[in-house]
């Protein structure tokens, strides 16, 4: 095979891988978009860790600023102050699932400003 055949070749070769990437991605997440994706994933590791830890010890404020994150398709800028010890425990645990899903510590609404 001359060298412009192989380059061809090459050429045709990572046109396929990237395809394939694109398509194993687009199905990964089902079509959605990555901030709609982002925010499913985290929505569904809280449900599971209220689910596992319930909801003893966690504030009516707590709840309801990470209520509102949730209901704007966690587009909002939330202010989700973990100040009990079960609040913590919920807020570190999300953070770790967040970081094994892919997301970053930006995304996530737990900040307390006072």
């Amino acid at each position: 095979m001359d060298l412009q055949a192989r380059i061809a070749k090459a050429g045709m070769v990572a046109s396929l891988v990237t395809m394939g990437s694109t398509l194993a991605l687009s199905q990964q997440s089902g079509g959605t978009d990555w901030p709609t994706e982002k925010c499913n994933r985290y929505r569904k590791a809280y449900d599971q860790s209220i689910a596992y830890l319930g909801k003893k010890g966690l504030s009516a404020e707590f709840l309801a600023s990470h209520d509102a994150f949730l209901a704007s398709n966690c587009q909002a800028r939330a202010e989700v102050c973990a100040r009990s010890k079960e609040e913590l425990e919920l807020a570190n645990r999300l953070v770790l699932m967040a970081m094994n899903s892919g997301m970053s510590g930006t995304f996530l609404p737990f900040t307390c400003r006072s």
